[in-house]
C-alpha cells in the first residue's frame, strides 16, 4: 500500500472537499431541474462537504488518487420526459463540473502567476484531484458515473444490461484498483488531459511543469 505524505494530504484537503463537494451538488442540481426532488429533500442539494463524503471513498482518494463521495440518490420517475436521457445529464454533470473546477483553476492560476509559496501546491491539487476525479468518474463500472453514462448511451435494448453489473460493481472496482490495473489507464489519460487544459488556457509555465513531473 502506498504511505501517506503528511504534506501531501494537507494539500489534497482543499481539493478533495471542493471537487467531491461540486460533484455531487452537480448531480443533485440537475436531477432537481429535471424534476426530481429526492436530493434535495434529503438535504444533498448542498455545498456542505459533510452532507457528501464518503469515508472509505476520501481515504482512497488520499491514499491511491481516486476515490468517490457519497452517492447523490435520484429517482429518474420523477424526470420530465425521457428517464434514461435524465440519468444520462445527471450522470455528466458530476464529472462536468469537475472539468470546470480544473479549468477555472487554471485559468486563475495563469492570471496570478507562480507565487512560489503554498498557493502554488494548493491550486495544482486542485486541479489535479479535480482531473483525477472527472476521468476516474468516466468508468463504466458501477457505481461510478461511467456506468450511467453508457446506460444512457446504449440503445433502449441494451441499457439494462450495465445495471446487471451493479451488485459486483464495487467489488470490480477494488479488485481493479488492487492490482493496478486502474492506474496504468487512469495516470496517462489524467496526464493527457492535464496537458490538454494547460494548453487549451494557454498556460505554458504549467505545460512545462506537467511535461517534467
Amino acid at each position: 500500500m502506498p504511505s501517506i505524505d503528511i504534506e501531501s494530504v494537507l494539500l489534497t484537503l482543499p481539493a478533495l472537499l471542493i471537487g467531491l463537494t461540486f460533484h455531487e451538488y452537480a448531480h443533485a442540481l440537475v436531477a432537481f431541474k429535471l424534476g426530481d426532488p429526492t436530493a434535495k429533500n434529503l438535504g444533498r442539494l448542498t455545498l456542505n462537504p459533510i452532507k457528501h463524503l464518503d469515508p472509505l471513498g476520501a481515504i482512497f482518494l488520499l491514499i491511491f488518487k481516486f476515490g468517490w463521495a457519497k452517492p447523490v440518490p435520484v429517482n429518474p420517475f420523477h424526470f420530465r420526459g425521457d428517464r434514461q436521457r435524465g440519468m444520462l445529464w445527471v450522470s455528466l454533470a458530476g464529472p462536468a463540473s469537475n472539468m470546470v473546477i480544473a479549468v477555472v483553476t487554471v485559468l486563475l492560476w495563469k492570471i496570478i502567476g507562480f507565487q512560489k509559496n503554498i498557493v502554488d501546491g494548493i491550486l495544482l491539487y486542485i486541479f489535479h484531484i479535480n482531473v483525477i476525479l472527472a476521468v476516474f468518474n468516466f468508468i463504466p463500472v458501477p457505481p461510478l458515473d461511467g456506468s450511467k453514462i453508457l446506460a444512457g448511451l446504449l440503445p433502449r435494448r441494451y441499457s439494462h444490461m450495465v445495471f446487471v453489473l451493479e451488485k459486483y460493481g464495487v467489488v470490480i472496482l477494488l479488485l481493479l484498483m488492487i492490482t493496478g490495473i486502474i492506474s496504468m489507464v487512469l495516470i496517462p489519460v489524467v496526464r493527457l488531459v492535464e496537458m490538454a487544459i494547460a494548453s487549451l488556457v494557454g498556460f505554458e509555465a504549467l505545460q512545462s511543469m506537467l511535461y517534467f513531473m
